[in-house]
């Protein structure tokens, strides 16, 4: 475990064994996983798609899960302080992560399907691609579309960043060189969205918020990128 230190050698953080915060990752992702679906098994009606309120629901008690085991994991095995172990902080100079997420979704994420769709049409071709997108915003009538603005574009950027970027990827920055566990780390982060169509895209986009947070040490300008990158992804969808 790595101790940082502040002024006159005061302890400020320890950073976790990443060996903790895997175990840690995936004990809150089965337990956040497992809330999530209890939610949506009470309220959903046999045969229909869950409702935005439900899935609000559904989302906040897995996030809920995921923050908790969060701040568990500082608590037991780093300093207590979940900000200073985990890297969330931010700056204003984080904004800058703003045009960066735009950036990726407008010009990068249409660069990376453009030779797949050369090759496999089909596969990538655009209603498969928007297919998550579109479906949530036909179930989002009138001003639950507020609701699910918050959910995409403020919500799970946030989330995702503290336990990706933060929970799994700051401790393992500390013991391994950082292009494997950027790699490793954006892969994860697209894999377990279980949608193989969006698969290059996630993994592309999951590399460009692992570097802002890699090379800010913080996960402020993640969370901006990835905040701007599902508004205009929402955006282009409606």
């Amino acid at each position: 475990m790595s101790t940082r230190t502040g002024g006159a050698g005061i302890p400020t953080s320890r950073i976790p064994e990443p060996s903790s915060t895997i175990v840690a990752f995936l004990g809150t992702w089965v337990a956040a996983a497992l809330a999530s679906s209890l939610v949506i098994a009470v309220g959903q009606d046999p045969g229909e798609d869950a409702s935005i309120p439900l899935l609000a629901a559904s989302l906040l008690v897995g996030w809920s899960v995921f923050l908790g085991g969060t701040w568990f994991t500082s608590q037991r095995v780093g300093s207590g302080d979940v900000r200073t172990d985990f890297a969330l902080t931010a700056r204003p100079v984080d904004l800058l992560g703003v045009p960066v997420g735009i950036a990726a979704q407008l010009l990068l994420i249409p660069a990376v399907y453009l030779p797949l769709r050369a090759l496999w049409s089909d596969v990538f071709d655009d209603d498969a691609l928007s297919e998550t997108a579109n479906d949530l915003i036909d179930r989002a009538d009138g001003g639950l579309i507020v609701v699910l603005f918050l959910l995409v574009v403020i919500g799970a950027p946030f989330v995702e960043e503290v336990v990706y970027r933060g929970l799994l990827q700051r401790p393992l920055l500390d013991r391994l060189p950082a292009l494997p566990v950027i790699l490793g780390v954006a892969a994860l982060f697209a894999v377990i969205h279980f949608r193989p169509v969006e698969y290059p895209g996630l993994f592309v986009a999951g590399l460009v918020f692992g570097t802002c947070a890699w090379r800010t040490g913080r996960i402020g300008m993640a969370v901006a990128a990835h905040v701007a990158f599902n508004a205009t992804g929402l955006a282009l969808a409606l």
